[in-house]
């Protein structure tokens, strides 16, 4: 299959690529797509603009909706789950004594942002340590929450980690902490398109996440959600027309983070092109034999270097994207090495204080892709 995908996809043929983490990869149909929009847009920017826009932005919202089990006036298009967490981020409220606690794992865009807002409030950021290795679910549920007290205010979670690819037990974590009156605040980059997601039955309050990642729309497609009570709290990051709208949405939050001043919204259109090329090429088996290359990668991998994986053998634990602890080495000279010299692009990561090799695997990866990884590693490492 994945012989026959790597054709859909613009990926230079001289570059084997496993690093679609990162800022995904998009098919080419998509890609058409998002091009079409763009010189729609420019054919009479005025009706596209002025006449079309809400329309389009709500039927392409719909379709995302539909797919990530969300009511459509629950989320908003953003540019990228950066921009969606700084509108959570910087809305609610911090009082001097409010903790945000997150586990060591986030990413770290993210944890600056914290600090930031921190540093304004008076909050305090705190990142509870996790264990690198995990045994099972209760590991991350027990080390995360030794890190509870009466002074935290929001539990800030990946669900997926960036630098670990580890899915977190999400569903657990949000009950808990709905019981205890904590927001709850996740960034979801890396997760829509790689793992199911339903936003309803997951009951967290904010949720951001990446189409142009694992649901490989084009570069600048994201959204934020929030529940309906919640969605009061947030505050646009830009103020614009929508702050005192002449013809309402109907909706006060998407008033006012819909339209924020003139923009490209081509990327957003073309998401729905991305969810119907997922289903055109029956995607949950594309994610099975993804799944599988990667576990074979990840036999390889913890042979060659005697180090044992991060996690358990399950999808509950990683999917498509997986990290690999390497032993002692110059990350950087090894992740150029692998570039310049045999053309593989994988990113090898220093996280606190381990050099990790994350290794992501999507639908124009073969097992081929795999050998010349492991070829590389038997020389270099």
């Amino acid at each position: 299959m994945a012989e026959n995908l790597r054709s859909l996809f613009l990926l230079r043929p001289d570059v084997i690529f496993l690093n679609h983490g990162s800022f995904g990869a998009c098919p080419g149909p998509v890609f058409e797509t998002y091009q079409a929009w763009q010189l729609e847009l420019e054919r009479q920017p005025v009706e596209f603009l002025g006449r079309r826009h809400d329309t389009l932005l709500e039927e392409a919202r719909s379709e995302l909706a539909a797919y990530v089990k969300a009511d459509p006036e629950d989320l908003v298009f953003v540019p990228n789950a950066t921009t969606g967490l700084n509108i959570v981020a910087r809305s609610i409220p911090i009082g001097p004594n409010d903790e945000i606690l997150a586990t060591d794992q986030e990413y770290g865009a993210m944890d600056r942002m914290w600090r930031f807002v921190c540093l304004q409030s008076g909050g305090r950021y705190v990142r509870q340590p996790i264990p690198l290795l995990i045994r099972d679910s209760t590991d991350v549920l027990e080390a995360l929450w030794n890190g509870v007290n009466r002074n935290t205010h929001i539990l800030f979670l990946s669900h997926i980690t960036s630098s670990t690819a580890l899915i977190t037990p999400l569903k657990s974590l949000v009950a808990c902490a709905r019981d205890l009156g904590i927001i709850t605040v996740i960034d979801g980059a890396h997760a829509p398109g790689q793992i199911p997601l339903n936003l309803k039955e997951l009951g967290v309050d904010f949720y951001v996440g990446n189409c142009h990642k694992w649901m490989m729309a084009p570069k600048g497609a994201a959204f934020l959600y929030a529940r309906k009570e919640m969605q009061p709290l947030l505050d646009p990051l830009i103020v614009s027309w929508g702050w005192e709208p002449e013809r309402s949405s109907g909706s006060r939050f998407i008033d006012l983070h819909q339209y924020q001043g003139t923009r490209d919204i081509a990327a957003y259109l073309s998401v729905p092109a991305a969810i119907r090329f997922m289903q055109e090429h029956n995607w949950p088996q594309v994610q099975q034999e993804c799944h599988r290359l990667l576990r074979y990668a990840r036999e390889r991998i913890t042979a060659l270097t005697g180090l044992p994986p991060l996690t358990p053998d399950t999808p509950d634990y990683y999917a498509q994207m997986a990290a690999f602890p390497l032993p002692p080495c110059d990350a950087e000279a090894l992740k150029e090495r692998l570039y310049q010299e045999y053309h593989i692009e994988v990113p090898v990561l220093r996280w606190n204080g381990h050099t990790l090799l994350r290794v992501s695997v999507q639908a124009y990866n073969t097992q081929a892709d795999i050998e010349a990884l492991i070829q590389a590693l038997e020389v270099l490492l």
